[in-house]
């Protein structure tokens, strides 16, 4: 997959990565809903013969429009580029969002960015998709715009899960993960939800009591449930290794400036400072706790290991 940083005041893309079909939007997850958007623009990009792309905002809107806002993010560039290239996208398109294209109208938002720089054959968005400033574009405004500039529109309803009483949303998502409802994450990801990041030293606490921990920061990611997780961790060789962690400022060693993701390896030793690795949050296990007895300490971890083990040795577990 080819990879391009797009702005409307840029010279138009490379040729051979014009005329594409585009599935557009945020895509912070790669969730079915936004995979049900994939599939349709696979379809188009088959009709007409052309490379299937897709082109989302980076940084997030929400991050230029309202940079208060605490970290939410699903997943990072690299996780969100890997599921999009699993989905078939041939070339990812990172609008650069900032204040002038936040200000550019929905006309000049097309004009501009979709046929003069993209030179699109085809777009594809959500149902709920809007764009331009105060957000006047809407799908009806895409599909007129698109006729009118020579390029197709397509429209995806929103992506129903059975049994739920809510649309599949990044938003829904997140509720879950803040909740601590990894089943249900992983249900609308369609995979488990993992905090990708690289491998600081801690207070290596653990190491001494025979629970050594690989330590990741949060980062740009939303904030899950504080406690201790059933955990799959990937150290960059795609081998889903069992653990068991912490997501928290972990109280009995002394409160962290904010909340870190502490993972101990089954049956794993070796050096991971420095690699980066992805981290699945399989099944929340219990709330974060705060125990001044290292004894007490050490047998609630293995406590938390035996049952970590036994529900990721589960048929039922999420692989």
């Amino acid at each position: 997959m080819t990879s391009f940083a797009i702005h409307p005041a840029d010279a138009p893309i490379p040729e051979a990565a014009q005329n594409a079909a585009i599935a557009l939007g945020n895509f912070d997850g790669v969730h079915l809903g936004h995979q049900a958007v994939l599939a349709a623009a696979r379809v188009a990009a088959a009709t007409r013969g052309a490379a299937l792309a897709a082109a989302v905002f980076e940084p997030h809107p929400r991050q230029v429009l309202r940079p208060a806002t605490p970290p939410f993010r699903i997943q990072n560039d690299a996780q969100r580029a890997r599921a999009l290239a699993a989905q078939g996208v041939r070339h990812l398109f990172e609008i650069r969002f900032d204040a002038s294209l936040a200000n550019l109208t929905d006309l000049e938002f097309a004009e501009r960015l979709l046929k003069q720089r993209l030179h699109a054959a085809h777009v594809t968005v959500g149902f709920d998709f809007k764009y331009g400033h105060g957000r006047t574009g809407d799908v009806a405004t895409l599909r007129a715009q698109g006729a009118a500039l020579g390029f197709g529109v397509s429209v995806v309803d929103a992506v129903d899960e059975i049994g739920a009483a809510e649309k599949i949303s990044s938003s829904a998502i997140r509720s879950a993960i803040v909740d601590g409802r990894m089943d249900d994450s992983a249900r609308m990801l369609g995979r488990p939800w993992a905090i990708e990041g690289v491998v600081e030293k801690g207070f290596q606490r653990g190491r001494g009591i025979g629970f050594p921990t690989a330590n990741v920061a949060l980062g740009g990611y939303l904030q899950p449930k504080l406690g201790v997780y059933a955990v799959r961790v990937d150290l960059g060789d795609g081998v889903l290794r069992p653990g068991v962690a912490s997501v928290g400022v972990n109280p009995t060693v002394g409160a962290l400036p904010a909340p870190i993701l502490e993972s101990y390896i089954f049956d794993f030793d070796g050096d991971l400072y420095g690699k980066t690795i992805e981290t699945q949050l399989i099944a929340y296990l219990r709330p974060q706790a705060k125990s001044d007895i290292m004894d007490a300490m050490t047998a609630q971890i293995k406590r938390d290991a035996d049952e970590a083990r036994a529900l990721l040795a589960s048929p039922l577990a999420r692989a």
